[in-house]
């Protein structure tokens, strides 16, 4: 069995972020990464200083190739699960298709789970040009006629949102209920709200091209957002006993601990608002934090073995 001071879990942002200050702090560490990233239908990624507009496959791509540079190992391979040894030294990651691998202790930089709305087109588009974040895409469509399908939470506040990139902007309420206040609220900032259930994305030419509603109406549309219900991907957490919050969440310090401490967490597997950049901030204020819990306990092994006469 390969041994490691840190198993990182999850090869995004946030997962090499760590990886690399961890290598570069001369940490022996291995990302295993199932190869899915949440931005992977998307051009480009935004809001990344210096990286702004770089496709997400070439930051990862590149930050893979600093990761081993610094003797990391990348393993293209799913944890299955986590678990302590028997003997209480470290913990075992259970791989789909290598060998199980220790670890003194772990990163879960997993992600999370989009949930959206079961419509004709949504997944298809999803990335394109049906988009979930004004701040990642909204420059990109700006001053077009934009949508926002309801069906999920915060549809309203996010149409009120979107307004600040377009002064055309539809709510599609789909399967919710509209009150009287939020009407009046979109109707104060000139936000359309286009009554009854979202049927399918019209696509012309490999362009979103309209919102057809179950009545057959087409609303002319070039782009469509959703805010999607953010799951937590927390099997191996919860499977290890770690706390989770009542909105099934990781209950994490500032830096990603968890309530087990060998286990940290960092992006959006803790964070469901972490962009790209605040993903890779997270990894790398976990990675810190990791290194300094394990160079107290490299230190307290040292001063007990020099107290009893043993080699250090």
């Amino acid at each position: 069995m390969f041994e490691y001071d840190v198993v990182v879990i999850g090869g995004g942002a946030a997962g090499l972020s760590a990886a690399l200050v961890l290598t570069r702090a001369r940490r022996l560490v291995a990302v295993v990464d199932a190869g899915e990233p949440r931005n992977a239908p998307a051009g480009q990624m935004h809001g990344f200083i210096g990286r702004d507009g770089t496709p997400p496959r070439d930051l990862l791509d590149a930050a893979r190739q600093e990761v081993l540079g610094y003797g990391g190992r990348i393993v293209g391979d799913r944890a299955t699960q986590v678990h302590r040894r028997p003997d209480g030294g470290g913990l075992v990651v259970e791989l789909a298709s290598h060998e199980p691998i220790g670890a003194r202790r772990i990163l879960v930089s997993t992600g999370l789970r989009d949930d959206v709305p079961d419509v004709p087109g949504v997944r298809e588009r999803w990335g394109r040009d049906l988009l979930h974040c004004p701040y990642c895409h909204g420059y990109e469509v700006r001053d077009q006629p934009l949508g926002v399908l309801g069906g999920t939470p915060g549809a309203v506040e996010h149409a009120l949102l979107l307004r600040q990139w377009s002064p055309d902007v539809v709510l599609f309420p789909h399967t919710d209920q509209v009150t009287a206040e939020e009407r009046e609220r979109l109707v104060s900032r000139a936000i359309g709200v286009v009554d009854g259930p979202v049927a399918r994305l019209v696509v012309s030419d490999d362009r979103l091209a309209g919102v057809q509603l179950a009545s057959g109406y087409v609303v002319p549309r070039a782009a469509v957002f959703v805010r999607p219900r953010m799951l937590p991907s927390t099997d191996l957490l919860e499977r290890l006993g770690c706390a989770l919050d009542d909105q099934g969440w990781p209950v994490i310090d500032a830096n990603g601990r968890t309530s087990m401490p060998e286990v940290w967490v960092a992006g959006n597997a803790g964070n469901p608002r972490a962009q790209v950049i605040t993903a890779a901030g997270e990894g790398s204020a976990a990675a810190i934090a990791i290194n300094a819990d394990l160079v107290a306990e490299d230190s307290a092994r040292a001063l007990h073995e020099f107290r009893s006469g043993l080699p250090a």
